[in-house]
């Protein structure tokens, strides 16, 4: 079987083209984490593991509007700014009691 330089650098090219959206698709997979204008994105589990409460602690404070989120695709995602200002603002509040 004979292949052409042309016909070698081609598929050569279209391999490497494919690997090229593997690794990218490998490193999303990697860090797990949505990434949305620069900023990362945290799920319910993420939320709920670190601030240690339970599934409907997380739901009042959406219902309240003590912190901020949106939805993707029916999914509930925050942004770890956002969670990061709720847990300043939920220590400033516990601590000037």
């Amino acid at each position: 079987m004979e292949i052409d330089k042309m016909e070698f650098s081609f598929w050569m090219k279209r391999i490497m083209e494919r690997f090229d959206i593997l690794s990218d698709q490998l490193n999303l997979n990697l860090t797990g984490r949505m990434v949305l204008e620069d900023e990362e994105l945290l799920d319910n589990q993420d939320v709920l593991r670190t601030l240690k409460i339970s599934t409907r602690t997380l739901q009042r404070y959406r219902s309240s509007g003590r912190l901020k989120y949106f939805t993707i695709s029916g999914k509930l995602y925050y942004k770890l700014s956002d969670v990061r200002n709720f847990i300043l603002n939920s220590s400033n509040n516990t601590s000037s009691k």
